[in-house]
């Protein structure tokens, strides 16, 4: 089973940047990804950004459209998420997780712990 640590949370000024770690252990498979998801005090967990070791392929939320980039490090076996033009509406805790294709649907799961963003003003 793969196991997630998220990093690199903090406390930021509107318009700021922070960059998120989400570092793997365990096996992972060719066609697994890994998406971020982010849950703020009272609303429902949300989807953000996600991407696949192999390929190049991403997604991300129209609400961070042009504004967040997700990355990897295939040897360091981690994936990023740099977030820029933070809004405080951003605020949330930020979760990654394993995205697992299989005969042609996707899901998530081995959910890390989670990691603080807080954007003032």
């Amino acid at each position: 089973q793969v196991q997630l640590v998220e990093s690199g949370g903090g406390l930021v000024q509107a318009g700021g940047s922070l960059r998120l770690s989400c570092a793997a252990s365990g096996r992972t498979f060719s066609n697994d990804g890994l998406g971020w998801f982010r849950q703020a005090p009272g609303k429902e967990r949300e989807f953000v950004a996600a991407i696949t070791w192999s390929t190049s392929w991403t997604d991300y939320a129209d609400s961070v459209k042009g504004r967040f980039t997700i990355s990897r490090d295939n040897a360091k076996n981690t994936v990023y998420l740099q977030m820029n033009s933070l809004k405080p509406e951003d605020t949330a805790v930020y979760y990654c997780a394993r995205r697992i294709v299989r005969q042609g649907q996707y899901g998530y799961g081995d959910w890390g712990q989670g990691t603080q963003v807080t954007v003032s003003s």
